[in-house]
């Protein structure tokens, strides 16, 4: 019998989200993606102990953290894509997110450091916030050729902008947004209620719709449920545990999201300009505030991976 996994990855392109080397073998993903907070739990992880040695050897005993962490970042990539036969996601410092200017520079530094490894930068992805400053930033890469995936994205108003940008993919965070809506509401939502998943149902739909070729990838998953009511988005990309589950089970997947369904959408077709993004964003209490909430723990996990090398560095 044909597992949920498989079954899923027949129109849907299943992308793992984690920094675990092992379980990107086990599932056979044909992406990977990372995020600080991965990276800073794989860090502290016995088998990956030489990318941290080495991370710091390659910047040397002088270097700013900064180059450290870019390297450890990109060595962790390096490692993805001996496995995945696609792309790999490496993201910007978080502190820069209302930085346009520095979160081009820093893009420009990490594909420096891939391009020394010998990868090209078709199988990267740059991993930004969806700011303003962040989507801004994409828009001047994407035109040299720097394709980025724009991440802690809570709201249509993020994911057109992203659209009319150019950007090549987008992370809409389904399981943030179910969790802010059951703490705002008390109410616990079945997997085809959830707002989470009618979020990114709504997104991929308008950008079949007016033919953005901006991938949609659901993110951040809190139960199978919220995966199997979005079979068919470009991308899911999806936990080791979670990955599990799919490859467990047996039971047939039904297909829901679809070029030909998003035809029949009846949304009207918007733009959005610097004032009506941040205006959009502001009266959006959830995204607003998942979205901030992201970016701080983000942050504080490049922090906590500071800490983590400094003290490596002293021994």
């Amino acid at each position: 019998m044909t597992t949920q996994l498989e079954q899923l990855k027949q129109f849907t392109k299943v992308v793992a989200d984690t920094g675990d080397f092992a379980s990107m073998k086990q599932f056979t993903p044909q992406d990977a993606t990372t995020n600080p907070s991965l990276i800073l739990k794989a860090a502290g992880m016995a088998d990956y102990g030489y990318l941290v040695d080495q991370s710091l050897k390659d910047a040397g005993s002088t270097a700013p953290m900064g180059q450290v962490i870019d390297r450890l970042l990109v060595l962790f990539g390096l490692e993805i894509l001996k496995i995945v036969p696609g792309r790999v996601s490496t993201e910007v410092d978080a502190r820069l997110s209302f930085d346009r200017a520095g979160t081009i520079a820093k893009a420009h530094e990490i594909i420096a450091l891939y391009a020394a490894g010998g990868i090209p930068r078709e199988r990267i992805l740059i991993k930004i916030a969806s700011t303003w400053e962040g989507i801004k930033a994409a828009e001047v890469l994407e035109r040299e050729g720097i394709h980025c995936n724009l991440t802690l994205l809570f709201s249509f108003a993020q994911a057109v902008a992203c659209a009319e940008a150019g950007i090549q993919l987008i992370s809409p965070f389904v399981g943030r947004i179910l969790d802010w809506h059951k703490k705002n509401t008390g109410r616990d939502f079945a997997p085809a209620e959830d707002p989470g998943v009618r979020s990114v149902a709504a997104i991929y739909s308008y950008y079949k719709k007016y033919g953005h070729r901006t991938e949609v990838m659901g993110a951040s998953f809190r139960n199978k449920g919220e995966i199997l009511e979005l079979a068919g988005c470009d991308l899911l990309t999806i936990a080791p545990p979670l990955l599990g589950e799919l490859a467990a089970s047996t039971d047939p997947i039904v297909r829901k999201l679809s070029p030909a369904s998003a035809a029949m959408d009846t949304q009207p077709k918007v733009t959005f300009d610097e004032k009506a993004f941040r205006f959009a964003l502001n009266e959006d209490a959830m995204a607003t505030e998942k979205t901030a909430e992201g970016i701080r723990l983000f942050s504080s996990d490049i922090v906590k991976l500071e800490q983590f090398l400094e003290k490596k560095r002293g021994v």
